[in-house]
C-alpha cells in the first residue's frame, strides 16, 4: 500500500490507498455493520463521543465490527444551487431535550474536511463504509438542495465526484441513496411530489398535460400513481449515477413499513431493509420510550415491556422468521445480496438508570441467527445504538465481541 497526500481544506491528509476494494454486491461473508448516521461528524467536537475518530474507530474494531453507516452529507459537500461551495454549516440545537443521534449541543461542521480526514481513518482500522444520506437540514440554514427539483441527484454526483478526485473510494461498499425510502428523510421536494399524487383524480385536474394513466386500482395495492412516481424517480437517479460514478454500488434503503411488493429493486444492488420487533404492534411501552419523558416512571415502563415480550415472545419470533425469510426470498428474486444496518427490538432506546439493555441484546442474539440462516444476508447490525453515546450497550465489550465474531464467521460455515 503506497501512502498519497491529498489536499483538503487547504490541509494535507496522509491517505493509504488499498488494492482491497470490494463492493456489497460481491460479498462472499457478512460484514458485521455499525449505523454511525450523522453522529460520528455531529458529535465530533470537544466533549462529544466522537471527538476522536481514532479512538472510537479502534474500539469498534476491537468490538469486531469491520463496517459502519455514515450520513456523508452529500446535501452539504455539494454547491448550493448558484454553485457556490460553502465549508462550514452551523447545526442549531433548540432545546434541551437530549438527542439519540446527532448534535446534543449548538456546534459547527465542516463535511468536506470531515470526510478528507475521517474515511482514510475507517480504512486504517479495517473499518468498511457504506455512504448513506438522511438528507436532513440539521438545524441549518440552507434550504435550497431540499427543494430543488435535481437536488438529490446533483447532491449525490457532486459529492462522488469530490471524493473521487481524492481517491476516497476504495473503502466504499455502497452508496444508499436516501435512508428508508420513500418515507423517513429529509428530501422536501420529493415528499411533496409524492404527497400531490396521493388523490389520483385532483391530481389529473392540477396537472391536465400530464401523462397519467388509468389505473385499474382494484388489481394494484395502495396507491398506483405514487407507486409509479417513486420508482422512476430512483430508477432515474440510480441508472444516473451509475453512468457517472459505474464502479459503486447503489440502492436506497427501506424500513418494514414499506411494501416489498410495491418497490423495483431491478437496479438495486443490494437490499438495505430495515426491521423491529417493535413494528410488530405486541409490545406494550415502546411508545413510552421514544417520549424520552423523564415524569415517567422508567422501572414500571421497563418492566411492561419485559413482561409483554415475555408473553409473547415466541409468535414475535416467528413474525421476525417470517420477515426476514420474505426479505431474503425478495432479494434472491432479484439476484442480489439484502442485509440489515438498522433493528432488531426496540427503534428507540437510551441509557437511563431504570432502562435496561438486556432486551435490546437478546433481541439481537435472536435475529442474527434469524438472518444468518440466509447465506443471501451479508451486512448485518446489531442494533442502532452501537455508538459510543449509547455507554450502556457500548461498553459491554465481550457481547460485542461474541455477537460479531458470529456474523462474520456464520454459524452455518459458509466459503
Amino acid at each position: 500500500m503506497i501512502p498519497k497526500i491529498i489536499t483538503g481544506a487547504n490541509w494535507p491528509v496522509t491517505q493509504i490507498r488499498s488494492n482491497n476494494r470490494l463492493k456489497v454486491s460481491e460479498l462472499k461473508n457478512p460484514l458485521a455493520i455499525a449505523m454511525w448516521d450523522y453522529s460520528w461528524i455531529l458529535r465530533h467536537h470537544r466533549y462529544g463521543e466522537f471527538e476522536d475518530w481514532d479512538k472510537v474507530l479502534k474500539a469498534l474494531s476491537e468490538r469486531g465490527y469491520n463496517a459502519i453507516r455514515i450520513d456523508c452529507m452529500p446535501q452539504f459537500v455539494a454547491a448550493d444551487t448558484n454553485g457556490k461551495i460553502e465549508s462550514t454549516f452551523r447545526n442549531i440545537k433548540k432545546d434541551w431535550k437530549p438527542a439519540l443521534w446527532g448534535n446534543d449541543y449548538t456546534m459547527s461542521f465542516n463535511p468536506r474536511e470531515a470526510l478528507l480526514e475521517f474515511l482514510p481513518k475507517c480504512e486504517k482500522y479495517g473499518i468498511k463504509v457504506g455512504l448513506a444520506t438522511w438528507f436532513m437540514r440539521h438545524g441549518t440554514e440552507r434550504k435550497d438542495i431540499f427543494m430543488e427539483e435535481g437536488g438529490l441527484l446533483r447532491a449525490w454526483d457532486e459529492t462522488l465526484g469530490c471524493l473521487r478526485d481524492n481517491n476516497l473510494l476504495d473503502n466504499i461498499i455502497y452508496v444508499d441513496l436516501l435512508n428508508e425510502y420513500p418515507n423517513w428523510h429529509g428530501y422536501d421536494w420529493f415528499k411533496n411530489e409524492l404527497n400531490k399524487r396521493s388523490d389520483i383524480k385532483q391530481f389529473k385536474l392540477d396537472n391536465p398535460d400530464a401523462n397519467v394513466p388509468d389505473f385499474d386500482t382494484t388489481k394494484i395495492k395502495g396507491n398506483p400513481l405514487k407507486q409509479k412516481f417513486y420508482n422512476d424517480f430512483i430508477n432515474t437517479i440510480t441508472l444516473s449515477l451509475k453512468s457517472k460514478h459505474p464502479d459503486l454500488d447503489y440502492f436506497a434503503s427501506l424500513d418494514s413499513g414499506m411494501n416489498l411488493d410495491q418497490i423495483d429493486l431491478s437496479n438495486f444492488n443490494a437490499m438495505d431493509y430495515h426491521v423491529w420487533f417493535a413494528h410488530s404492534g405486541k409490545i406494550d411501552g415502546l411508545s413510552d420510550i421514544s417520549s424520552r419523558d423523564q415524569t415517567l416512571d422508567y422501572k414500571e415502563v421497563n418492566k411492561n415491556i419485559i413482561d409483554s415480550w415475555n408473553e409473547n415472545k415466541d409468535s414475535l419470533i416467528e413474525w421476525m422468521d417470517g420477515r426476514i425469510t420474505a426479505i431474503s426470498d425478495k432479494a434472491r428474486e432479484n439476484n442480489i445480496v439484502c442485509g440489515n444496518t438498522e433493528g432488531w427490538g426496540p427503534i428507540w432506546w437510551f441509557d437511563h438508570p431504570e432502562l435496561s439493555w438486556d432486551w435490546v441484546k437478546e433481541t439481537a442474539d435472536i435475529c442474527v441467527d434469524l438472518a444468518l440462516k440466509h447465506d443471501n444476508y451479508k451486512f448485518i447490525c446489531t442494533s442502532n445504538f452501537t455508538h459510543p453515546q449509547f455507554k450502556g450497550l457500548w461498553d459491554d465489550v465481550k457481547w460485542h465481541q461474541k455477537i460479531t465474531s458470529k456474523i462474520k464467521h456464520n454459524a452455518r460455515n459458509q466459503d
